[in-house]
């Protein structure tokens, strides 16, 4: 997650471009664990179980190695685990989206470094589809940074979970919704994992995608963002069996009610600490959701909070707790799973 401070100038110019809004979670510090309101569906439940702490951990040591270097933007070492991920896609027969010709959506150091003259080099996100079966122009993004912040006096800064975490999770649930479309119960939308570049230094990825996207911004019909969730904060010392939810209701009571509805199989306690426009953390505009949510598409974004390690040398993978990383990225692939099989895409009535 980018680290950042935000002066009164910028404050005041988002606030002016937002009409402000009251959510159906106006707490700070809301928790809300559900119950089961509708009968399970069978195919969650299916392919879901593919999703494991095994194979996060195991893509997880690797993405957040030191042969990685830190993955700062640009990088060799953000190249090395850029060609893993592709890697990943390829074994299992998840292509490249239909409307490009590779893995790779190229950004240039031209527009990663205009707002902040970083002297960043050029970089790529990443991406890989799967074509829905009856709305294939309908897009359901899932989406992480798979950037960090490099390495710094000789120390490699891995960021296992910032945003490893939420790197490994998308090779997870598309390797669980590629499975139950080779079965025949694939999705009605197409779905795009969107491994985004340049988090770190100004959400630089995921807006170089929302001005440049390969899909018209007016048939994405969501986001799910998938940024740390592999931890645990100090407001969650004894148990780590919970998720700060942040956006889900701003813009789409659908996709807040599917968030909730989606945690039955679950059954996290959905956190909205977060989630209120007052926090002083201001998270809603600090990850790669908002580049989609600025342009009126339905967001939310998964998070587990900070820790001592955020930012730190010591974000290594030996400290993921895997039995929450599954749960959590299972939470994700049933989101999507809705938002990709419902009859109508969620509706945008809270402008």
């Amino acid at each position: 997650m980018k680290k950042i401070i935000i002066s009164a100038i910028l404050l005041s110019s988002i606030y002016s471009c937002k009409t402000a809004q009251k959510n159906p979670t106006t707490s700070p510090v809301a928790v809300v664990e559900n119950s089961t309101v509708t009968a399970l569906n069978p195919n969650i439940i299916k392919y879901s179980s593919l999703i494991t702490a095994a194979d996060l951990k195991k893509h997880l040591y690797i993405v957040a190695s030191d042969e990685m270097g830190g993955r700062d933007t640009g990088t060799e070492g953000q190249k090395k685990a850029g060609k893993y991920l592709i890697e990943t896609y390829k074994n299992n027969n998840i292509p490249f989206p239909k409307n490009s010709t590779t893995y790779y959506q190229y950004v240039s150091a031209e527009f990663m470094n205009k707002p902040y003259g970083d002297n960043l080099p050029d970089s790529e996100n990443i991406w890989a589809f799967i074509e829905g079966s009856e709305k294939p122009d309908e897009i359901v993004v899932v989406s992480a940074h798979y950037d960090h912040i490099g390495t710094k006096n000789g120390e490699v800064y891995n960021g296992a979970d910032d945003d490893g975490s939420g790197t490994v999770a998308l090779l997870e649930i598309a390797k669980a919704f590629q499975k139950a479309k080779e079965e025949g119960n694939g999705p009605k939308r197409s779905i795009l994992f969107l491994h985004v570049t340049g988090e770190e230094h100004g959400l630089h990825g995921s807006r170089y995608y929302s001005e440049n996207p390969l899909f018209p911004l007016a048939n994405t019909v969501v986001d799910i963002n998938i940024d740390m969730i592999g931890r645990r904060d100090d407001f969650h010392k004894d148990s780590n069996n919970y998720i700060y939810l942040i956006g889900s209701d701003y813009l789409s009571t659908d996709l807040f009610k599917a968030c909730e509805e989606a945690n039955k199989y679950v059954n996290l306690k959905i956190d909205y600490k977060y989630n209120d426009k007052k926090d002083p953390n201001r998270f809603y505009y600090r990850s790669d959701h908002y580049n989609f949510a600025k342009h009126n598409i339905p967001s939310v974004f998964l998070f587990n909070g900070t820790h001592a390690d955020y930012h730190q040398a010591s974000d290594e993978p030996d400290k993921i707790e895997f039995d929450a990383l599954e749960k959590r990225t299972k939470l994700a692939f049933s989101i999507a799973w809705d938002m990709a099989n419902r009859d109508k895409r969620p509706v945008v009535d809270k402008l």
